[in-house]
């Protein structure tokens, strides 16, 4: 395999919306659609077709990083591809690829099908948004989608930090910078010590790693700016618990304080596969931090904040999973095997569907 058939197999994740490619020594390439993985009719990768690839993408100075720590994030954009999101990785004591494709087209949210509240937490003038899930859970998109919002629609100042820079924007109402670790920068919490002095009005933080990225975070949102960034966890539940916990106890009070005071919601995403099969709709948890919300956080109650989220749907636009699900199911965009084998509690779904006068499940 060489750099050209890579591209090849690139433009077919464009093409026939694949996000991952995966090459590895001894097996044929792997694509991974709609979540499923893929075994391709190619001939099985060599070590020798591995290495020309990386020798292909990665410079000089990159090669010796990634010999060095045996890792490393790339981001590289081919012509009529794309962009690519890249890491390399040893496994068995041979260099191989994960390769995610970034569509150039940054969709909106209604194209998303994103709860309208999020739209509304993008023109914020300060605070926090944490935008939650596992990998490959559409957390990127959804705050590009965000960004690429407040480009069109406002004058602002918009910096981001990225380990790798996955979309791609063009300045329009507002102006972008994009900075890269490894390149721009060296790290996420160097990075946004000095954001301060480049008069931002909306900051991206790729992810939030470590207590130091967190609490430069925390101060960024309270002190004027609109903070947005990704935590790899479940639920808001436990995003609020994880952000506690990055700190030592003597100080979570304060932490709690200063949360309640930062955050203006949190959205945890999941994607479920369509019921016509023509890729994935996200399901979204999605807390508001009303004033209810912060008294649980001051008070350390978390273990409520489900419950009031349910309860928040009508007036605060608020929605838990299996409200999200049921919307989903309702509008026929999922299936009653997908919305049943994904919601938190089924005997519950069941009978919520049972008590919608004249709906009956389409199995």
């Amino acid at each position: 395999m060489k750099l050209d058939e890579l591209f090849t197999f690139g433009r077919a994740m464009g093409e026939e919306g694949i996000s991952d490619l995966h090459i590895k020594v001894g097996t044929p390439p792997v694509l991974r659609k709609d979540g499923k993985l893929i075994i391709t009719p190619a001939l099985p990768v060599t070590r020798a077709d591995i290495d020309e690839i990386i020798s292909e993408i990665a410079d000089e100075t990159q090669l010796k990083e990634f010999k060095r720590k045996r890792e490393l994030d790339l981001g590289i954009s081919i012509q009529d591809i794309g962009r690519l999101r890249v890491n390399l990785y040893w496994e068995k004591g041979n260099p191989a690829i994960a390769i995610r494709f970034v569509s150039e087209h940054i969709k909106s949210m209604e194209e998303l099908n994103l709860p309208p509240i999020v739209k509304n937490w993008a023109l914020a003038r300060r605070g926090l948004i944490l935008c939650t899930g596992t990998a490959g859970s559409g957390k990127s998109t959804t705050i590009a989608s965000m960004l690429e919002y407040v480009n069109q629609t406002t004058e602002k100042n918009i910096i981001t930090i990225e380990d790798p820079i996955e979309f791609i924007f063009k300045d329009k109402k507002s102006i972008i910078s994009q900075r890269e670790i490894g390149i721009d920068t060296h790290s996420f919490d160097e990075a946004l010590r000095c954001v301060f002095r480049e008069d931002p009005d909306v900051i991206f933080v790729g992810e939030i790693r470590d207590l130091e990225t967190m609490d430069i975070s925390l101060k960024a949102a309270d002190t004027g700016h609109l903070l947005v960034s990704t935590l790899h966890t479940l639920n808001a539940t436990e995003t609020i618990n994880r952000v506690i916990s990055f700190f030592p106890p003597h100080q979570h009070q304060h932490i709690r304080t200063l949360l309640s005071a930062t955050l203006l919601g949190v959205i945890s995403m999941r994607l479920l596969p369509k019921k016509d099969g023509t890729g994935r709709i996200p399901a979204c948890e999605v807390m508001v931090c009303t004033e209810l919300i912060k008294k649980q956080i001051l008070e350390g109650k978390t273990e409520f904040i489900p419950k009031i989220i349910e309860e928040g749907m009508l007036y605060y636009n608020m929605q838990s999973f299996d409200q999200s699900i049921m919307s989903l199911y309702k509008s026929e965009l999922i299936s009653y095997e997908i919305a049943i084998h994904s919601v938190t509690n089924p005997d519950d779904f069941e009978r919520k569907l049972k008590g919608i006068k004249g709906f009956e499940p389409q199995r």
